[in-house]
């Protein structure tokens, strides 16, 4: 398992702040680098399974799974 850290969920959601729902993981990743999103949450957004995220809480889900 790849260890994130301290990133919370919560953190991701900052990031994603503004994001159009159904999204990929390509989409994800391209708001929460507009967003400045720091290395540490890029990095779990990269390792997120590449699928459709249709709510902010498939990709808590999804984190929680990772993590």
């Amino acid at each position: 398992m790849a260890k994130f850290g301290d990133v919370s969920t919560a953190e991701v959601e900052t990031y994603l702040r503004g994001m159009d729902f159904p999204s990929g993981k390509d989409g994800l990743i391209k708001k929460a680098r507009e967003n400045n999103a720091p290395d540490d949450v890029m990095d779990l957004l990269n390792s997120l399974p590449d699928q459709e995220y249709h709510t902010p809480i498939d990709v808590s889900k999804a984190i929680s799974k990772i993590k």
